[in-house]
């Protein structure tokens, strides 16, 4: 748990010390009973128990359902009011190059006249950038807690961009060895990406409706924030148009490669089916004179044996002539 004290009017910021084994949360809680009217606090929680952030949701007000879903996470991006405290999910996104996965966390946010709360499930914390971004621009904390609000989203989107970006290059990548003339089977890994963009689609899709309404002048906040908060809209919205346009090329490129794959299957039956045409003249006419019949044309000829051969290397090699001009050996 970390603590951090701005000062509206000049930007400055205290860190409380919050290390667990000296009673984190009661030095917290003691902190926030000092607040000035110029200040508002930001806590920032990983992974929490139940009980710390219970006993901090109890002194900030905070709903029990909420301090629940914060606890357990595996929530849909989402935004809800109780009281005088917005909750908002926002689902965390990054790309592991390793594995061409893309994994997701979350973080909830709690927003209140004079706190602004994180909790983070996840790998990716956003909130250090945050943290960051938010000192670089001390004239942002003049607007208080909800500066919090638009800088965490911010860092989480600019997330979702960069994660897009290397999805998409995977995905120039299976294009190139799809339509390339090696026969590679790409169907597995087509597949495992497609399944990556669902899920990546499953973390931005939902927050837009989400986001959209801070970009407007509805809630009462200062109206400083909304261009920034329509920034972060933006931004969303462009990623979003483009992690579904990316879910749809990939769709195209799966059934390419199936039509690929048929193709190159169709390709095999008629090799096989030309050559067992060449084989088909010879086994004829061995199998003509090799029928047990007294009486049968040129039996007795000396030359009938090369003669039968020679046929049999004529027919099949006029044929074979046939096949390599259709294109079918």
């Amino acid at each position: 748990m970390e603590c951090l004290i701005y000062q509206e009017r000049t930007g400055e910021c205290e860190q409380v010390d919050c290390r667990q084994e000296d009673g984190g949360c009661q030095v917290t809680l003691d902190r926030l009973a000092a607040l000035k009217p110029d200040e508002f606090a930001w806590i920032r929680v990983d992974e929490p128990g139940e009980e710390d952030l219970q006993q901090l949701g109890e002194y900030l007000k905070l709903h029990p359902l909420a301090v629940e879903d914060a606890v357990h996470a595996h929530q849909r991006p989402k935004r809800e009011r109780y009281g005088d405290v917005l909750a908002i999910v926002v689902k965390t996104v990054w790309f592991v190059e390793e594995t061409a996965d893309v994994e997701t966390g979350e973080v909830m946010i709690f927003l209140g006249p004079s706190f602004a709360l994180t909790v983070r499930h996840g790998a990716n914390d956003p909130t250090v950038e945050a943290a960051r971004r938010l000192a670089q621009q001390p004239h942002m904390t003049g607007l208080g807690p909800v500066s919090v609000l638009h800088v965490v989203p911010d860092v989480i989107v600019d997330d979702y961009a960069q994660a897009a970006a290397q999805v998409r290059t995977d995905l120039t990548d299976l294009e190139r060895c799809v339509f390339s003339p090696a026969r590679d089977e790409l169907t597995e890994r087509i597949y495992s990406l497609k399944r990556e963009v669902v899920e990546f689609r499953g973390a931005v899709g939902p927050l837009v409706p989400v986001m959209r309404p801070f970009a407007t002048d509805q809630d009462d906040w200062p109206r400083q924030v909304v261009p920034y908060f329509r920034d972060v809209t933006d931004h969303l919205t462009r990623t979003d148009t483009e992690i579904r346009a990316l879910d749809d090329l990939l769709g195209s490129v799966l059934d390419a490669h199936l039509a690929k794959v048929g193709t190159w299957q169709n390709d095999d039956m008629r090799r096989i089916s030309a050559w067992a045409a060449l084989f088909a003249v010879p086994t004829m006419v061995a199998g003509i004179y090799g029928m047990n019949f007294a009486h049968m044309p040129e039996l007795d000829w000396r030359y009938g044996y090369p003669c039968a051969l020679a046929v049999m290397a004529l027919g099949a090699g006029l044929l074979y002539r046939a096949f390599r001009r259709n294109g079918w050996l």
